[in-house]
């Protein structure tokens, strides 16, 4: 999970650091894509401070800068710390407690969609209801129980509160349907499913293929003919349970925490095992690398799903006592104005939220802020840091004393992305410059090194890889693509095998081409992504053999709707006589990729989603020269208000009037019926227009931070 950390910095100019501007702000991709990418540590002077004249007094989330801390100091502290809450089999519910006798009374949640705030305290109550309500229905700790809902205050205490029972939570990603929810629920094995109202269509869906024995249970709005037969409403039950806190579980520091379901490199969702220290670990580099204090506070606009929201954002809450602001969904157009309403000192986020941010326009609480990222995904081993401020650098690891962090870039083939290996059976390390994915040595007996893998035993098969480092030892693989400079700093290039990253999830080309088949009566099809001008990530494309002239793609847009999730529909779609296969019979796709979807190379049928049209249209030479020229926002839109993980609750569906006279573009302009281009270009955004706040991003792995915005 990459991430940024930005401190206000009210006197430090470009010129003091010895580089020009731009050379170091978005047009660097410093900013652009959270997490894996390029970090800095710097400020910009604006003459008229955003605001006119003179500069201002110095408000509360206007701090002074604190330099970071060395990688090397930073990974010697968790390791101390780690080290000790192994020997005392500390578990997050155990250093939450710690926390909440260190300030019972201060603010610990505030939940922006209804200003609710929570004490320390409260949540501390909260949660051991939920553990007391549980036990009394039954479960017991190695049981487990899924969690279905959007942001909110609720959501934290919900998941504690299975941990304070040793009750393991499966946290569901809010844009999954049918058979992907079924799935993750049946995998799970949960005992009970606890899910807000707003997502009761969605459990209704599948409710007649689900085990009769699963427990419903609705936290929110109650409405008894919207929620499946046999559903409880949780809220009152929770507000009659007793508060006292629960015996404590015979769970130590390794144990399973809860799960967070990914992508993976095949299939349908797989569950990340999360155990106490991994949680901890992951929240402490962050807090330690970047100087944080108990008295930041941080908001949160991030899915609490994924392991960026939910570890690295609200673990600096529970386990260090920082308050932070939980938005239900990011919103560009109120971003600035929640950060000031609250006094936010840092923000968190992944994937292309500063690019939204861009096409904002310019707001005044926009001026200065410090920037830091690192790297690392859910289930890895092998995350990094930029403490150092690095320009454009998403982490380093010595050269010298390689064996302290035991991580490497490896060789790869770069058309089926197997690992290289030498005369010895060994994988041959990459050179300086030299492009190699990214492994790292697992070492079970160390709760950093260690690999704790998936549910599924079979997934976990596909992400180890013996005789790397040397003949007999395991090591991770990433999956991702980096590149390491003669000093040991990495930089991000690209994901492998079969993923493609957009909208900031991973998408799993093996589970969009089992469902487009389905759909196109088993016609083959290969799914890939494509790298679109002004866009991070890559969107999704399909190779489909047949005739272009069978299929009804309006139908078929409207089926894809219900089948799949926003940032898996396949944006653009080529049909094409056969596809070529391998001698196993798999799909050749390197060709596929390359040809992309210029209409002047592919000579096939092609298409394009058309957000506004809600349907997929011709591909033709114009349009793709629009494409290229305006990017996301010719065709490449933001998720709808119902779905993507960042989508805004309260704007106008396609097809509709644009938002009133005054009421300011949003986020999802390009979604109504007139799509608007940038309101500037980049280098005048990154010059007088950054932020002030404590900006701190993080996100997940492969969010192409390396590429540099088009304006």
């Amino acid at each position: 999970m990459p991430g940024v950390h930005i401190r206000a910095q009210p006197c430090l100019t470009w010129e003091a650091l010895g580089k020009p501007w731009r050379h170091v702000g978005l047009g660097s991709a410093t900013l652009w894509g959270a997490g894996s990418g390029g970090g800095l540590r710097a400020g910009v002077h604006s003459p008229d401070w955003g605001f006119g004249c003179p500069p201002p007094q110095p408000q509360p989330w206007q701090l002074p800068a604190r330099p970071l801390r060395s990688g090397g100091l930073v990974l010697l502290k968790v390791k101390a710390k780690v080290r000790r809450y192994l020997r005392e089999r500390a578990t997050v519910p155990v250093l939450f407690a710690s926390t909440v006798r260190r300030h019972p009374d201060k603010t610990a949640l505030i939940f922006e969609g209804t200003d609710t705030r929570w004490t320390f305290r409260q949540l501390d109550g909260y949660s051991s209801s939920v553990a007391n309500f549980l036990q009394a229905r039954g479960l017991a700790p190695g049981d487990v129980a899924a969690l279905f809902m959007e942001n909110r205050n609720e959501f934290v205490g919900l998941w504690l509160g299975m941990a304070k029972l040793g009750v393991e939570a499966a946290l569901i990603n809010t844009n999954l349907r049918r058979d992907a929810l079924r799935h993750c629920l049946t995998t799970s094995r949960a005992r009970a499913l606890i899910f807000g109202s707003e997502m009761a269509a969605a459990v209704c869906e599948i409710h007649a293929s689900l085990d009769p024995s699963l427990s419903l249970l609705c936290c929110g709005s109650w409405e008894p003919s919207a929620v499946p037969t046999g559903t409880e409403h949780l809220d009152p039950l929770l507000d009659a349970a007793p508060k006292h806190l629960p015996s404590r579980p015979d769970k130590g520091f390794t144990d399973k925490l809860f799960y967070i379901y990914t992508s993976g490199t095949t299939g349908m969702p797989k569950a990340a095992i999360v155990v106490h220290s991994r949680y901890y670990r992951m929240a402490a580099l962050v807090y330690y690398g970047f100087r944080m204090r108990p008295d930041d506070i941080i908001y949160d606009c991030l899915p609490l799903y994924h392991s960026a929201g939910n570890i690295v954002g609200i673990g600096q809450c529970l386990i260090h006592g920082m308050t932070v602001v939980i938005r239900k969904k990011f919103s560009a157009s109120r971003f600035w104005d929640d950060c000031i309403k609250y006094n936010c000192t840092i923000v968190q986020y992944i994937g292309e939220l500063c690019r939204y941010l861009l096409n904002q326009p310019p707001r005044e609480a926009e001026t200065q802020h410090q920037v830091a990222e690192f790297y690392g995904a859910t289930e890895c081993n092998c995350s990094l840091g930029n403490f150092d401020s690095q320009v454009g650098a998403c982490g380093f690891n010595s050269r010298i004393l390689s064996f302290v962090y035991p991580i490497r870039l490896v060789r790869v083939n770069e058309d089926t992305m197997e690992l290289i290996r030498g005369p010895d059976g060994v994988c041959i390390p990459c050179q300086p410059g030299e492009p190699g994915q990214l492994v790292g040595r697992i070492i079970q007996q160390d709760p950093l090194r260690r690999f704790d893998g998936y549910l599924n035993q079979g997934a976990n098969n596909k992400k180890i890889a013996k005789d790397v480092f040397k003949k007999g030892d395991q090591a991770y693989l990433s999956g991702d693509v980096l590149v390491m400079d003669e000093l040991g700093y990495l930089y991000f290039r690209d994901r492998t095998g079969d993923t493609f990253r957009w909208k900031g999830e991973n998408v799993s080309t093996t589970e969009v081409e089992g469902t487009l088949s389905r759909l196109l009566d088993m016609a083959d099809v290969a799914v890939y992504g494509v790298e679109v001008p002004g866009t991070e990530g890559r969107a999704g494309m399909a190779a489909v053999a047949s005739p272009a002239g069978t299929c009804d793609l309006e139908h078929f847009a409207q089926v894809l709707e219900k089948e799949l999730p926003l940032y898996a529909r396949p944006i653009f779609l080529r049909f094409l006589p056969e596809l070529h296969k391998t001698g196993t019979y798999k799909l050749l796709k390197t060709e596929l990729r390359k040809e992309g979807f210029d209409p002047a190379v592919v000579k096939d049928p092609l298409f394009y989603l058309d957000a506004r049209q809600g349907r997929y249209v011709p591909l033709d030479r114009q349009a793709y020269t629009r494409i290229q020229a305006r990017g996301r926002e010719a065709v490449i839109c933001p998720p709808r208000p119902s779905e993507g993980p960042w989508a805004m609750p309260d704007q106008s569906k396609p097809g509709l009037a644009p938002p009133a006279q005054g009421a300011g573009p949003s986020l999802h302009d390009c979604q109504v019926t007139h799509c608007r281009p940038p309101t500037r270009p980049a280098e005048v955004f990154c010059e007088s227009h950054l932020s002030r706040l404590a900006f701190w991003a993080g996100g997940s792995r492969g969010s192409g931070v390396s590429r540099t915005p088009s304006g």
